[in-house]
């Protein structure tokens, strides 16, 4: 399935709305499920199986590690390319981020000094995870709350540099954007303007919590009024893109999923009205 073959708002699939969805068949246009909650087989891949029946789907990880000077994980890139088999989803996706030392893993992503040196190393792992897998994959930005002195891009030159080099896809994740922008003291507008259209094939939408001085990036609440105001900027940059509602704390209630995507489906078809 081509990337191309997914269009509107989806939702990021979650254990608790299996039920909902499996029983209602909701009007969503496609699903987007965590890799990694479905590299062991069993009953969860029994029912994203199920959910693959009726809907499209996108496979989203955190566990390739893409920036961590560990051995690329064969055994990992060995069951996603399974899933990926089996699944045949339009896109598949992780984080630009490591998430490993010395072969233990742990459970945050970690940001990248935004050096030449560390672009040279995460190119060359992302061509050889796209070899492995056989098709392009895509990279999602962060919200990390440090950066690194001496960095020799901004984070947004970074990624267009990243996808480039590697030929690889984006994941722009405009909470992210949102609250690395308020954190760091940035442009969000100018990190959006900065990223190669054409690579762009996915927008993530999530909520963030207000911690006085910071905004902390929950991805466990409504979508910000900020969010939605950067997302408006986004598909004016970005016209086309697929996006989806992306919760992965204190999951609500399926119903509040769904008013999520049809806000975000509206200003999609109609951005001016926000």
């Amino acid at each position: 399935m081509a990337a191309s073959c997914i269009t509107g708002v989806g939702l990021g699939l979650r254990s608790p709305h299996y039920a909902d969805i499996l029983s209602t068949r909701p009007a969503i246009p496609w699903f987007e499920a965590l890799s990694d909650n479905y590299l062991g087989g069993g009953l969860p891949l029994h029912h994203l199986s199920r959910v693959r029946e009726t809907y499209p789907i996108t496979l989203h990880g955190v566990g390739l590690s893409l920036g961590s000077v560990d051995p690329l994980n064969t055994d990992y890139l060995q069951r996603l390319k399974a899933l990926v088999d089996r699944m045949e989803p339009a896109l598949v996706s992780d984080h630009l981020a490591w998430v490993s030392r010395g072969g233990r893993y742990f459970h945050d992503l970690a940001p990248l000094p935004y050096t030449e040196e560390a672009l040279v190393h995460v190119v060359e792992r992302v061509q050889r995870v796209q070899e492995l897998l056989g098709r392009r994959i895509l990279l999602e930005n962060l919200s990390p709350y440090v950066s690194f002195a001496g960095a020799d891009y901004p984070e947004w030159a970074f990624l267009a540099e990243l996808a480039d080099r590697a030929d690889c896809f984006l994941l722009l994740d405009v909470n992210n954007v949102f609250v690395n922008a308020f954190n760091h003291g940035f442009d969000p507008e100018q990190y959006l303007d900065a990223l190669p259209a054409e690579r762009v094939k996915e927008i993530h939408l999530a909520g963030y919590e207000e911690q006085g001085c910071f905004l902390f990036d929950t991805h466990g609440r409504e979508v910000q009024e900020g969010v939605w105001a950067l997302y408006r900027r986004a598909l004016q940059r970005f016209p086309g893109v697929p996006a989806l509602i992306e919760w992965d704390n204190a999951i609500p209630p399926f119903d509040v999923l769904l008013a999520e995507a049809a806000k975000a489906e509206a200003l999609r078809r109609e951005p001016a009205a926000l």
